[in-house]
């Protein structure tokens, strides 16, 4: 193609891709759309943007392409890097000049280039889709003779040198996503995980940002690296000025090398920029992740899982007075969680060993999952299949199926080690064990468990956790081809595989072990930057929290459940009759509200005092929405600040009220008591409205709907 640059513009959103003075193409925007532009505007903004030429510096302008890369001088982390083991090629890395750009439409382009002389070539295709959300990728192939060892394939982005702080998220079991801010300074602030899987402490997204951006405002720019295995996010600031935002999978020695011809595709690389704050930013995640879903479905079926209910206590009598019990109050999917296979009574035996246990289910699982659906239920299963004990017939039979470097076998998380997927046996066996129980039981959903880190994990004497991640990713393909209408949840000890690769081929996250309500409060916030809310599992768990022994209100259970893929964790067939009855109202508040939950619009209105978090849903067409209302902090403040809400047409007349099960409100005055306040959509997003004196760890379920 020409020289001419290129401008990728939709969602609201711009990218502009040019040539340097050297060919050599490097996005000079990306960001808010531009409008039609012509070339002369086009050329004129990269010219605009071209650097100068400093003393005691390289002789010409010297700019960072569109994959950054040492051998032109670029300083910073390199996009690429490797090595070559055979062949006659003279480089080590490539030095990548002749491009050539193809254009598809007005939001998708292709660029590639090869190195003859280093024997590579490379791909890097960028697209926006309706939303605005900007797709990148990057091949490499060998195109040399030898084999070429992959240290590293990155996607950088660069973003606005005013976005001067960084967000990133951390965690541990129980307590996943956890928000840290610092300014973006000089140098690499990077962010790997090197679990074998998303990890607990995964950032999920890098954002960069203006000073003091918060949900409604502010100017930012976000990154997610779509991979489930061991994966980087960076941010880099140089001090020619450059800002980049970036992503790859993290490779060990050896683990990816390219025959000649052969090509690595590295993961997809999302980028979110908006210009008011996070929630916009978020919103872009939400359209592609809903698109993405393999079973797209707007309403989330109500679900009972077992596990806090009875965990290893399995019978039929037990386990059917439970699913009439959940039935009662209005469950439409019942969960049978872990316990139910050969030798499992607890959790240093059985995996692996994926046969209904005889001496538990005599007859089956047959008769509880006709009874459940004989209640109007649909039957989900737990399963882990990842993984294996060693007090398992598959370990005793097998041994080298168990994924390990050396003889002795890593050390133990929960008891369990993990099953090579890489071994073809293995595979296969494991894969028939699954297909006999879809193909034998009624079972419309998985609920996929991974309770361990990947621990010196090798196969056939190379790291092995690529060929792991890519064989998962193979299973779910494989299992879904032959049962069209199965439904997956990704779990893994909680949180720790939440990523858009992974939710391609599955229908829900898990997203912490801890179903305790005011650490649901700020984990499901942070993990909603990336996953919109009807693909989070919310759990009604008992009144004293598993994990934390933190005792809470219903209605503080309730409401923070009430937004997302709502659920119940609880013996609810030990409750008395008042307890049921309350819970049976806010399963069917929540069924009032569900329909806007998988096609409205996620709001966080930015309230002043720390102590208090608001969570919105938003009717697609603005003529609804629904906000809960929580204190999250032992001491909270008496009277808040005004609640502004975000996300109302500020044009609109709207009236807002109090929405609960009937006798469970608090005492409301001002606006939300009796019939409630009418005010315009753009009084209540710039004036607000008093909350009432609320106690700590309280929930208010507010409800605010067009009039006229």
């Amino acid at each position: 193609m020409s020289a001419a640059p290129v401008h990728l513009q939709r969602g609201g959103v711009s990218v502009v891709l040019a040539r340097d003075t050297d060919g050599i193409p490097r996005v000079v925007h990306w960001g808010a759309a531009l409008g039609d532009l012509g070339e002369a505007d086009l050329t004129g903004l990269a010219d605009a943007r071209r650097p100068g030429v400093s003393h005691s510096a390289y002789d010409g302008p010297r700019t960072t392409g569109l994959v950054p890369d040492g051998t032109r001088g670029y300083a910073g982390t390199p996009a690429l890097s490797g090595h070559r083991v055979g062949g006659n090629a003279r480089a080590v890395t490539p030095s990548l000049v002749a491009w050539d750009v193809h254009v598809d439409g007005d939001a998708s382009l292709t660029c590639t280039s090869t190195d003859d002389e280093a024997g590579w070539s490379v791909r890097v295709g960028l697209s926006l889709d309706d939303a605005g959300l900007l797709h990148a990728r990057t091949s490499v192939t060998n195109t040399a003779a030898g084999d070429l060892h992959l240290a590293s394939v990155l996607t950088a982005l660069p973003v606005g040198a005013h976005a001067t702080e960084l967000l990133d998220l951390t965690g541990r079991w129980c307590k996943e996503r956890s928000p840290q801010r610092h300014p973006w300074v000089q140098g690499t602030h990077r962010r790997d995980a090197r679990h074998g899987r998303t990890g607990h402490d995964a950032t999920l997204v890098m954002v960069a940002g203006t000073p003091g951006f918060g949900f409604g405002a502010g100017e930012v720019w976000a990154l997610h690296t779509a991979w489930s295995g061991n994966h980087t996010h960076y941010a880099e600031r140089t001090p020619e000025g450059e800002c980049l935002i970036g992503g790859g999978e993290l490779l060990d020695p050896g683990e990816v090398v390219l025959a000649p011809g052969e090509t690595y595709d590295g993961p997809r690389v999302l980028g979110s920029w908006s210009g008011t704050g996070l929630d916009a930013m978020s919103h872009r995640f939400h359209a592609h992740l809903r698109s993405l879903t393999p079973r797209v479905r707007t309403e989330r079926p109500v679900i009972a899982n077992s596990w806090e209910a009875v965990y290893f206590d399995h019978s039929l009598e037990r386990l059917a007075e439970l699913a009439d019990a959940a039935a009662s109050v209005g469950v439409e999917r019942f969960v049978l969680d872990d316990g139910w296979f050969l030798g499992r009574r607890d959790d240093k035996s059985g995996l692996g060993d994926w046969a209904v246990d005889p001496d538990v289910w005599p007859q089956g699982l047959g008769p509880l999952v006709e009874h459940v659906t004989g209640r109007g239920m649909e039957f989900g299963l737990w399963v882990e299949p990842e993984m294996v004990n060693l007090d398992s017939e598959t370990a005793r039979s097998h041994p080298g199926r168990v994924l390990r470097g050396r003889a002795a076998a890593p050390p133990e998380w929960r008891h369990q080690q993990v099953l090579d997927l890489q071994d073809e046996g293995a595979y296969d066996d494991l894969r028939a064990a699954l297909l006999a129980l879809l193909d034998e039981l009624d079972i419309a959903y998985l609920k996929w468990d991974h309770n361990r880190d990947l621990t010196d994990a090798v196969h056939d004497g190379r790291p092995a956790v690529h060929g792991q991640t890519r064989a998962f990713y193979r299973l779910l393909d494989e299992l879904r081809d032959a049962h069209r209408t199965l439904e997956i949840e990704s779990c893994s000890s909680g949180g720790a595989r939440v990523d858009a690769e992974v939710l391609s081929r599955t229908d829900r996250i898990w997203p912490s072990d801890t179903i305790d309500a005011l650490e649901r409060q700020h984990l499901q916030r942070w993990t909603s930057l990336l996953v919109p809310p009807e693909l989070i599992g919310s759990h009604v768990g008992g009144p004293t929290a598993h994990t934390t022994g933190r005792t809470h209100s219903l209605r503080y259970r309730a409401a923070a459940a009430l937004l997302y893929w709502f659920g119940i964790e609880w013996d609810v067939s030990r409750l008395d009759e008042a307890t049921l009855a309350e819970l049976q109202e806010w399963v069917a508040l929540h069924k009032r509200v569900r329909p806007l939950i998988g096609t409205g619009t996620l709001v966080h209105p930015d309230h002043p005092d720390p102590a208090v978090v608001v969570t919105g849903i938003v009717a697609e067409d603005r003529s609804e929405a629904w906000y809960v209302v929580a204190t999250v902090a032992a001491t909270a403040t008496q009277h808040p600040a005004p609640l502004r809400l975000t996300g109302l047409d500020p044009d609109r007349r709207y009236r807002l009220t109090e929405e609960v099960p009937r006798g469970i409100g608090a005492d409301l005055s001002g606006a939300w008591s009796g019939d409630g306040a009418e005010l315009s959509g753009r009084v209540i997003a710039s004036s607000g409205v008093a909350l009432p004196v609320m106690r700590p760890e309280e929930a208010l379920v507010l409800r605010v709907v067009a009039v006229g």
